[in-house]
């Protein structure tokens, strides 16, 4: 199985943390270059020196910019893509706020949309050129399993990340001729600081304690478990590399069996 990356350039947004920064650990072990985008600095400076290096050519670069920006993202990938062309982008950023939809403000679906579509639309339109350009190209969305069963409190998350799923759909016929993969990666209930953030939210408005909201989320997963940003980084990593050449426009949950939708 082909699997190695080397010569590959993975752009990895929302890296300092989570499933972006284990994505990022992920790719580089199998030999891409990688360039780490978030908004702290500090955390991605501090990973691009520990990610693996295997061989020379291999470097690691970070930046900081902030993903509702979209005119200083833009402005930071299209430098990147005439200094060093990405073939690997991963769309990958921090969730909405939790709360019911109908009591959500509008200016709250803007920002998520801005976030997540409008930064990802920025991204691509930068990113693309190089893709073509090597023939190669791999674009994977980490979107949320909303988009196949909306998430109870999770409103404009809901909302949005199905936009984002339409765009991939769309992006995925429209570049498969350039040599270009465009999939989801749908994560679960990970164990990351967004669900500590929301286990602390519910607990906060309900009175329970934090343990007994999640013991109540795992009683809907069949795994009996949260999963882990590794695993689902190792999904993301699979379909960047030339094995999955032939995966393209669909939207895979790494849930733990939670999701009941058969598609």
């Amino acid at each position: 199985m082909q699997l190695d990356l080397t010569g590959r350039h993975a752009l990895v947004c929302g890296a300092s943390q989570g499933i972006g920064r284990a994505t990022a650990i992920e790719l580089a072990g199998l030999g891409a270059s990688v360039t780490l985008l978030a908004r702290s600095a500090d955390a991605l400076a501090e990973l691009a020196g520990q990610l693996p290096r295997s061989h020379a050519e291999q470097e690691h670069r970070w930046h900081a910019v902030d993903m509702l920006d979209t005119g200083a993202l833009l402005a930071v990938a299209t430098d990147l893509a005439i200094a060093h062309p990405a073939q690997i982008l991963i769309n990958n950023t921090g969730g909405p706020p939790g709360g019911p939809a109908h009591t959500a403000e509008p200016t709250a679906f803007e920002a998520a949309f801005r976030q997540h579509l409008l930064a990802g639309q920025a991204l691509v339109q930068a990113l693309l050129p190089g893709m073509r350009a090597g023939g190669y190209g791999r674009i994977v969305n980490v979107i949320s399993t909303s988009v196949k069963e909306p998430i109870a409190g999770l409103g404009v998350s809901n909302t949005v990340r199905a936009a984002v799923a339409g765009w991939s759909k769309t992006l995925a016929s429209e570049l498969a001729t350039d040599g270009i993969t465009v999939n989801n990666v749908l994560p679960g209930y990970t164990r990351t600081s967004r669900l500590d953030g929301l286990l602390a939210a519910q607990s906060a408005n309900t009175g329970r304690s934090a343990d007994d909201i999640a013991q109540g989320l795992l009683a809907g997963v069949p795994a009996r478990r949260f999963g882990q940003p590794e695993e689902v980084a190792a999904v993301i990593a699979f379909l960047c590399t030339p094995a999955a050449a032939y995966v393209n426009g669909v939207s895979i949950a790494v849930d733990g069996g939670r999701t009941r939708a058969l598609s």
